[in-house]
């Protein structure tokens, strides 16, 4: 096989791995993390990380706790590609209704090869040990960071993305899909046996999109994606094979990831940037390299919405320190909310969880027993002297 179709081959899996390379004591960056909780409760946390940031030779790690996150194991598992110039990066966690783990990753050569695309390998016994794994398959173009819903019509939905020419990273290699630069959509009607590219949105301004997907109460699908200068959306009524223009979303962001999803009470939960006090300045961001220094990425904020989405009256604070950034949650059986993030990638370079009750946000403070914010998920202690 050419050299050039190697992001298309399969990544190696270590199970419990302990070479070197893959130890904290010898990675250097890490971030963009994801959860999930098995009925059990065993909590798992997948984040990418390597020796720099966002390069060629980034791999995905896995951390798994059975104490309710008072401790968690690093090197669980570990997806690498074998050729350098593959990163393994934007790792995505699901648990589907039968129980089974189900972990997406993304495959790109180098930052941006205008194709990426989105692997999956399935666990089918996640409270076992060791873990074992399916053999990794390529589902979509693209890159998915964000969890699949399953609409009230039982179809399985997948939040896709190929970067556009003008997310601030041009390609490095052209493939054709120019005509699928957006927020796409594809989806599964026999839970997941098949997953076919079904439609996409065309947001404004939309930056390394990162989109979701919520359906609304009244069965219209909702996405929300990454722009520029917020947050954008579109709204699909037919199963999302057509989306209606984009346009800016009232709910505010500083151009970075968020979370939303259905709570099993009825209202939404949304973890964003909430009251931040800065504000990317867009020339100067279009002026860096591939890797940005962002601005506003502070004030990390559970919030609820009784009303689908149009107003959000309560908040949890769940960190207000700068570079706290690109939550994932999960409503675990056990009543809690988990919610991942990452803080300082190059320097601190921490995945933290914060655990609470939908009360504790409703109230505005934590009262719930067991609630915790700031929980050390893992921490890479390698040399520091990343750039990113």
């Amino acid at each position: 096989m050419k050299q050039a179709d190697s992001s298309l081959t399969p990544a190696n899996i270590y199970v419990c791995a302990d070479q070197e390379r893959f130890q904290d004591s010898y990675r250097r960056w890490q971030g963009i993390p994801s959860i999930e909780v098995t009925e059990k409760g065993r909590i798992f946390v997948n984040f990418y990380s390597g020796q720099a940031a966002e390069v060629g030779g980034n791999i995905m790690m896995l951390c798994v706790s059975d104490d309710h996150g008072n401790t968690f194991r690093s090197c669980e598992t570990v997806v690498e590609h074998p050729d350098p110039e593959c990163r393994i990066y934007d790792p995505n966690l699901w648990i589907a209704p039968d129980g089974r783990l189900w972990m997406f990753y993304t495959q790109a050569r180098g930052f941006n090869d205008g194709r990426s695309g989105v692997w999956l390998t399935i666990c089918d016994h996640p409270d076992g040990t060791p873990l074992v794994w399916s053999d990794p398959v390529r589902i979509a173009n693209g890159i998915m960071m964000n969890k699949p819903i399953i609409t009230s019509k039982n179809e399985w939905l997948f939040p896709c993305a190929i970067w556009c020419d003008t997310s601030g990273s041009i390609p490095s290699e052209r493939h054709g899909l120019e005509n699928e630069q957006f927020s796409n959509v594809y989806a599964s009607t026999d839970q997941g046996k098949t997953i076919s590219l079904r439609g996409h949105a065309d947001i404004p301004n939309r930056s390394f999109d990162e989109n979701m997907i919520v359906e609304k109460k009244d069965g219209t699908l909702w996405m929300l994606v990454r722009t520029f200068d917020g947050i954008g959306e579109s709204f699909s009524t037919d199963g999302g094979y057509t989306w209606t223009p984009g346009q800016k979303c009232h709910i505010d962001g500083p151009c970075s990831r968020f979370h939303i999803r259905r709570l099993k009470s009825g209202r939404l939960l949304m973890i964003n940037h909430y009251h931040f006090d800065q504000r990317i300045d867009l020339d100067d961001i279009m002026s860096q390299g591939n890797v940005k220094s962002w601005k506003g990425r502070s004030h990390l904020t559970a919030m609820l919405s009784e009303d689908d989405g149009q107003t959000w009256p309560y908040t949890l604070l769940l960190d207000e320190r700068n570079e706290v950034s690109y939550p994932d949650a999960v409503e675990a059986a056990d009543g809690y909310i988990y919610v991942t993030y990452d803080w300082e990638r190059v320097t601190q370079r921490e995945i933290l969880m914060a655990r609470f009750t939908e009360e504790d946000v409703l109230r505005g403070r934590l009262e719930s027993q067991g609630a915790e914010l700031r929980v050390l998920v893992n921490k890479a202690l390698g040399g520091v002297d990343v750039h990113g």
